[in-house]
């Protein structure tokens, strides 16, 4: 008896454990497929606008590229689905294994017991088994068993009805998986086949702008001179700020030093040590406003607003090859395309414009957010003026031309942590 409620207490601990977990974790699958489509979708619709500008080659093969890691990242995700189908189906073999020989335990026993009521089903015998007793008490105790003997018999025949619908419930959940898996190794068939075909486009593309790369090797040169000028720039004026932040704290510290009154030399002067040096985390963070901006910057990864409303990043952060090719760079942040030049550039946080400054003939703002800061470049225009406090969302300038294509607009975006360059595209909303 006591086995036998063990075995049932095990089945269903494991049962909660198997279908109520996975259900989450394929949900959570579920979610990241949708974002993939979704952005999928989106560069799709980035590439088909550009598709055929050969000015804009770069661009397309950085989209299409980016397409094929996001294609071979569903397919990964599909294929993790697959392997959660399939651990579901073996632990299922497993359950309804198991139940299945408890199922033949619990009819042997009832069986047994059946076979034993049988042979003394007469009421003869249960008045002899009552009246035989040496005490009134006792013969109490042997109706009391008499009635619990057949409460027994009772739950033995619902608990095998509740284990046969329960194997009857789980083979039907395993045909479901079955459909399920069925449903899934189809779609990675599908989405394998889409992966050839943008494979092939690649292709197509890189041939094409092989074709170009002695001009768009001028091109990146020319890219490169301007990211220099702007870092040069930005890091001068970060050390400015910074020197200026600890200039302000030695004379803050020096205003609040005591005053000594009438020193008096001791006769036998002993070294003492000067206090250790209260180590500053950032000069950017001395008070309570810019450390609450900062940490709350902070607190805004990857969910800031893109500084504009239109495009898309034809450049990411960092190191890049493009293969088969000389074509590299080493961009200090993001450059985002745009369907034209004039849109709105917009703060993407609340902070304090240190800078307003020209790189070549165009204009570049820098904004400051406690010890975090961000740069918008490449602008046509410009709508505000150092020193002012901007909010998020604010409208600092208008995007301008790019210089490679007259059709369309760009914008270089950088973020730094004092005068670290950090990627931008992982403090962007998605």
């Amino acid at each position: 008896m006591k086995k036998r409620i063990y075995f049932l207490l095990t089945f269903t601990i494991f049962s909660v454990f198997l279908f109520a977990q996975q259900p989450e974790d394929k949900v959570q699958l579920e979610r990241e497929r949708q974002e993939i489509q979704k952005e999928i979708k989106e560069i799709q619709n980035e590439y088909n606008q550009l598709k055929g500008r050969t000015k804009q080659i770069v661009g397309q093969y950085n989209l299409i590229d980016r397409k094929i890691r996001l294609q071979n990242k569903y397919i990964s995700n599909i294929s993790k689905e697959l392997r959660m189908i399939d651990d579901d189906i073996y632990l299922s073999n497993i359950e309804i294994y198991r139940l299945s020989k408890l199922l033949d335990t619990l009819k042997a026993q009832y069986s047994r017991s059946v076979v034993y009521a049988y042979k003394n089903r007469s009421n003869y015998d249960f008045l002899n088994f009552i009246f035989s007793a040496n005490s009134f008490n006792d013969a109490v105790k042997r109706v009391s068993y008499l009635k619990t003997y057949r409460a027994y018999r009772e739950q033995q025949v619902n608990t095998i009805k509740e284990t046969q619908q329960l194997i009857a419930r789980r083979k039907a959940e395993q045909l479901g998986k079955k459909r399920q898996k069925d449903n899934a190794l189809q779609n990675q068939t599908e989405q394998a086949r889409a992966l050839e075909g943008q494979k092939k486009e690649k292709d197509v593309v890189l041939s094409q702008l092989k074709s170009q790369e002695k001009n768009l090797e001028k091109q990146i040169a020319a890219k490169k001179k301007k990211d220099r000028e702007l870092k040069n720039a930005i890091d001068a004026l970060v050390r400015r700020i910074i020197d200026e932040e600890k200039k302000k704290a030695a004379a803050e510290a020096l205003k609040n030093k005591p005053a000594i009154t009438n020193p008096v030399t001791p006769s036998n002067p002993t070294v003492t040590k000067k206090p250790a040096a209260t180590k500053t985390e950032s000069f950017l963070e001395l008070n309570a406003e810019d450390k609450a901006l900062g940490a709350s910057f902070e607190g805004s990864r990857a969910k800031l607003p893109w500084p504009v409303d239109q495009g898309y990043v034809c450049t990411h952060f960092g190191y890049y090859q493009i293969e088969g090719t000389k074509l590299k760079d080493n961009s200090p942040g993001i450059t985002i395309c745009t369907p034209q030049a004039g849109l709105n550039v917009k703060s993407v946080f609340e902070g304090e414009v240190k800078a307003v400054f020209n790189i070549g003939d165009t204009k570049s703002v820098m904004i400051q957010h406690g010890k975090y800061f961000t740069v918008y470049s490449n602008l046509g225009s410009v709508n505000t003026s150092k020193g002012a406090m901007v909010k998020t969302g604010q409208v600092i300038g208008k995007v301008g031309e790019d210089e490679s294509d007259g059709e369309g607009g760009k914008l270089d975006f950088l973020l730094m942590i004092e005068s670290k360059n950090v990627n931008p595209e992982q403090w962007l909303r998605k």
